[in-house]
């Protein structure tokens, strides 16, 4: 039966007139069309109005009079005359109105570090980023563009970065019903520090470019090349790979291109004929494992895996594992930009421009105003000033903070009269205790962990008790993708302990003067003391 269309009549209307000649004249009534301008020429019509023409001329009668009757009375200016429109529509337009929201909303939760959790209600097409401004405003945050929204996946042990583009609602779609699945509220310094350092983060063995463009290469050529779509360094390196649905290890030669990830079957040849497909990452995602070796028996700490979109138990995981940090996060980093390219720098260059209708005119960081209005202001006299001079406002500001803290040392130590100076040394030793960037009692490959989890870029630091001296303390840092450890030793002099890092030469009186001086010099250090490393459970 073919459906071609004849004198401007589709094969429906021809179907329908078949069947029921009546119910097509009437539709021509309606539409106005052909023979139905004239009733009395559509046979069968006259069943339909049986009214005779007597009567239909009374009607036209009183309708006529009716108008004449409406015309005689005065007229009314018009208040709003933008809502006037044609006579034969409606006067108000269903478009002044505003539109009902059909956007579905759905309760998610999201955790913090400290486990504790926070219930939102959020509409359907919300991202990343929209989630965590939400949660910075709620919790009175500071917003420094490194808070991240995380996914954790409890059976299998891995965690990735949710993009700041990226639709909660679409990753939580892609769980399972029985897993029980979180998201995460943290920071994470380095996720968009390759943008800043991309040599960090790309170490020179394990890129390499064309023959046309291996010149030397700025900072700024080196990402365009990244984000470019014709070219892309290639990443290479060795990789322990896990064997789909077997517990066993093996290391392989891999290289990273646009078509994919591949692995050599001979040694470190990259010729077509030796070269494997391992995955790629349009249907599937780049997870962090954070528990390798127990869960999957990896060699190294430094694992990630490949999953795909829709759910699947660990069978369904791609496992590597990396020999050191630094090689990991160039892996990782390289896939990121290889999946989501300009996508990412647009998101580190407008951090607030969300596809949920969330903007920089709606959502603020906190603080924001007030903290570009502030001035230093000096007391001490018997009128207040105000001090231009930056280095005299530092140098007020830390004599203010080591009085207040003598004061402070003094009322927790002697509640009466501080005569002991042995209390307020006890109390020296114990005020760092309240402090963020403190870590009672963690070990080693903890603090590394904690450091990893939340960004190894230059400058992340935590200070933790000593595991082989109790007397000493351990200032653990990240500088060029690699974690450094520096003991802080006590020294007594008068009776009186102080603390120190370089043998002496530089004392503090506590850990807090010791940190916020590191905070403004380098000193010894490779770096300065930038972010403080907050607690989280591992």
């Amino acid at each position: 039966m073919t459906t071609s269309l004849q004198g401007g009549q589709s094969a429906t209307d021809r179907a329908s007139a078949q069947d029921s000649p009546l119910a097509v004249q009437v539709c021509r009534v309606a539409q106005g069309r052909g023979d139905a301008h004239d009733p009395a020429r559509v046979p069968g019509l006259h069943a339909l109005s049986p009214a005779s023409d007597s009567t239909r001329c009374g009607a036209t009668d009183r309708r006529k009079k009716k108008d004449l009757d409406v015309l005689e009375m005065p007229s009314i200016p018009n208040p709003f005359p933008e809502l006037c429109c044609s006579p034969l529509t409606s006067v108000l337009s269903a478009g002044l109105f505003p539109r009902a929201n059909s956007r579905k909303k759905q309760v998610i939760k999201v955790y913090s570090e400290d486990e504790t959790s926070r219930a939102l209600e959020v509409p359907s097409d919300i991202t990343a980023r929209d989630v965590c401004q939400l949660l910075i405003l709620k919790n009175h945050y500071v917003d420094d563009n490194s808070w991240t929204l995380f996914e954790y996946l409890s059976h299998t042990g891995v965690e990735r970065t949710i993009e700041d583009h990226e639709l909660v609602i679409e990753v939580l779609s892609h769980w399972g019903m029985e897993e029980e699945n979180k998201l995460y509220l943290r920071k994470n310094y380095a996720k968009y520090e390759f943008f800043k350092n991309p040599m960090y983060f790309f170490p020179e063995h394990m890129v390499s470019f064309t023959s046309e463009t291996n010149s030397d290469r700025s900072p700024t050529q080196f990402l365009q090349m990244f984000l470019s779509s014709s070219t892309y360094p290639e990443i290479h390196g060795f990789l322990h790979a896990k064997e789909q649905g077997k517990k066993s290890w093996k290391k392989f030669y891999f290289f990273l291109r646009r078509s994919g990830l591949y692995f050599s079957t001979k040694g470190t040849s990259k010729e077509p004929r030796h070269l494997q497909f391992f995955s790629d990452f349009t249907t599937s995602n780049v997870y962090m494992s954070l528990a390798g070796k127990k869960k999957h028996g990896a060699p190294t700490a430094y694992g990630f895996c490949f999953k795909p979109n829709k759910a699947g138990g660990p069978r369904d995981l791609k496992m590597l594992c990396a020999e050191e940090e630094q090689s990991r996060m160039c892996w990782v980093t390289a896939i990121r930009l290889l999946k989501y390219g300009m996508q990412l720098y647009q998101n580190y260059m407008h951090p607030y421009q969300g596809r949920s209708g969330y903007s920089s005119q709606s959502i603020s960081p906190m603080r924001s105003i007030s903290e570009n209005s502030l001035v230093a202001m000096d007391f001490s006299g018997q009128k207040s000033r105000v001090i231009d001079n930056p280095t005299e406002a530092l140098s007020v500001a830390v004599e203010e903070g080591l009085a207040w803290r003598k004061k402070g040392c003094l009322r927790l130590g002697n509640h009466s009269s501080p005569t002991a100076p042995s209390q307020s040394s006890a109390v020296n030793m114990a005020i760092h205790w309240s402090q963020p960037w403190f870590h009672h009692r963690i070990s080693r490959d903890e603090a590394q962990q904690l450091i990893i989890r939340q960004g190894p870029v230059d400058g992340v630091f935590l200070v933790r008790d000593s595991q082989s001296n109790p007397r000493t303390f351990v200032l653990t840092m990240s500088h060029g993708q690699k974690i450094k450890h520096f003991q802080i030793i006590p020294v007594e002099d008068d009776s009186e302990t102080f603390h120190t890092l370089d043998e002496g030469h530089t004392r503090f009186t506590d850990l807090i003067q010791l940190v916020e001086f590191y905070q403004l010099n380098k000193g010894v250090l490779p770096c300065k003391l930038k972010h403080y490393c907050t607690r989280m459970a591992l």
